[in-house]
């Protein structure tokens, strides 16, 4: 019978266990990683509810955007772009005299035209200029007194007047956040009606918009359409404004979001 050296027994356990102890490391190298029953549950695509959420922020605006200028004509190009031009530099004076810098007026609109002398007919009897300016209120309650001294000086257009908010992004983002809860809200509800429970968020499409709310319909349409509404802090209450001719209303800024949740088993 073979007999092994008693210098080599203490070599030879000790490779036995090693072999023993590798057996089970060397199985589960291959094994794929446990998974997580509840997250698999939470985020299963094939079981999931899409709601839509929205709000409203509504705000107070603090900046006023005018959209005015001159419109001139006369028979010869260069004698419609002297006219104009003198009006419009009487205008941009009356403009910055009331504390209106350079930097918040500009161009916006400037069309040379011919005129003619009836719809079909090819002669031209003479030239007319569309000249027109953005001018940027910081200052709100000036509004009227601006539009009166331009008026003065020379324009005879007002385009537009829009008012704004200055913090617009912090409002949407505010916004943006009230919608989602609203999604969420929504998606709860749903989901106990069917007695189960929602689980990660799958999809997210948003859409923002924003208008002034100084017009019945409007603000019809703000006060029933939409699932949250919340009232921005007003600036400080400004007497001139509230003295005067003009009643700022708020702006409308609201935000849409469709969102799918997986639902849980």
């Amino acid at each position: 019978m073979f007999k092994i050296s008693r210098l080599f027994q203490p070599f030879l356990v000790a490779l036995l266990a090693f072999i023993l102890l590798s057996i089970p490391l060397l199985s589960g190298r291959d094994r794929p990683a446990p998974v997580n029953a509840q997250s698999t549950a939470a985020c299963d695509q094939n079981r999931s509810v899409s709601v839509n959420g929205a709000a409203t922020v509504m705000v107070t605006p603090d900046r006023v955007l005018i959209q005015m200028g001159v419109l001139s004509s006369a028979a010869g190009i260069e004698a419609v772009q002297t006219a104009n031009a003198a009006s419009m530099q009487k205008v941009i004076k009356a403009l910055t005299v009331h504390g209106i810098e350079n930097k918040d007026i500009s161009t916006d609109i400037y069309v040379i035209e011919p005129v003619y002398e009836n719809y079909d007919s090819l002669y031209i009897k003479g030239y007319r200029i569309n000249n027109q300016v953005a001018v940027t209120l910081r200052d709100i309650s000036k509004t009227g007194d601006v539009i009166a001294a331009a008026l003065a000086a020379g324009a005879n257009q007002v385009q537009n007047v829009e008012f704004y908010s200055s913090s617009l992004r912090t409002y949407r983002d505010q916004a943006r956040e009230l919608a989602m809860k609203a999604a969420r809200e929504k998606a709860d509800a749903l989901a106990r009606t069917a007695a189960s429970q929602i689980g990660c968020v799958l999809t997210i499409s948003e859409n923002s918009s924003s208008y002034y709310n100084g017009w019945w319909s409007g603000r019809s349409q703000t006060l029933w359409a939409q699932n949250t509404i919340q009232n921005a802090q007003a600036p400080a209450a400004n007497p001139a404004i509230e003295d005067g001719p003009l009643s700022l209303g708020q702006i409308a800024i609201r935000a849409e979001v469709t969102v799918s949740y997986a639902i849980k088993q």
